[in-house]
């Protein structure tokens, strides 16, 4: 049974992020609120764990297409390789905020990922999540909840992302409503940045 424990985004309790920081160094789930809709993450170095959601999300670990949450631009060379002066000042005007890019991966990429040529950057504008990455020490994992219902296709309510989900995750938190549109995503890695996915992320950057 999850847990289902209240941070407010404008000043999320050192404690409680220290709690869900636990329980995703455990090798936990957690479903947490981003600048767009509602995400289940996880260490992404742990590989029971990223098996785990590969599984929740019905799909092949080598086929998933995961998100990595940054806490801000400074761990970027960690994981992707070096980037021209002009996409980096793009990353920069852009994030935090409602965007994933699409980089060039580099060696370090933990084990699972290392058949990907190319990572998904998101860097959310939601302290929340990034007091999570922050706690850790290392990115978390970031793949939206999708709903079945055909109309609404993010759930917006953490006390029904909870019901549904209770039994599935470890920890749910309740961050407030969450959006229904998910993040614009831009692929960097060839010679022009390619739109891939319209969403809450302006094209204007």
């Amino acid at each position: 049974m999850a847990q289902f424990i209240k941070i407010y985004e404008e000043n999320p309790n050192p404690k409680d992020i220290k709690k869900v920081v636990d329980v995703l160094r455990n090798g936990g789930l957690v479903i947490y609120p981003s600048d767009t809709v509602y995400a289940l993450g996880c260490d992404i170095t742990n590989n029971r764990a990223l098996e785990r959601v590969a599984l929740l999300k019905g799909v092949k670990m080598e086929k998933a297409n995961f998100s990595f949450v940054c806490e801000d631009l400074s761990n970027l060379s960690d994981y992707v390789r070096q980037i021209d002066s002009a996409t980096f000042k793009l990353l920069k005007r852009a994030l935090p905020g409602p965007y994933t890019f699409i980089l060039p991966g580099n060696n370090n990429l933990p084990t699972v990922f290392k058949k990907k040529k190319e990572v998904g950057i998101r860097v959310p504008d939601n302290a929340i999540a990034r007091a999570l990455v922050s706690g850790l020490g290392n990115p978390i994992i970031s793949t939206s909840i999708k709903d079945e219902d055909e109309v609404i296709e993010y759930t917006t309510d953490p006390e029904l992302i909870f019901e549904k989900w209770e039994k599935l995750v470890d920890v749910v938190i309740d961050g407030g409503y969450g959006g229904n549109i998910a993040s614009t995503v831009i692929d960097l890695t060839g010679s022009e940045p390619e739109l891939i996915r319209e969403g809450k992320g302006s094209l204007e950057i």
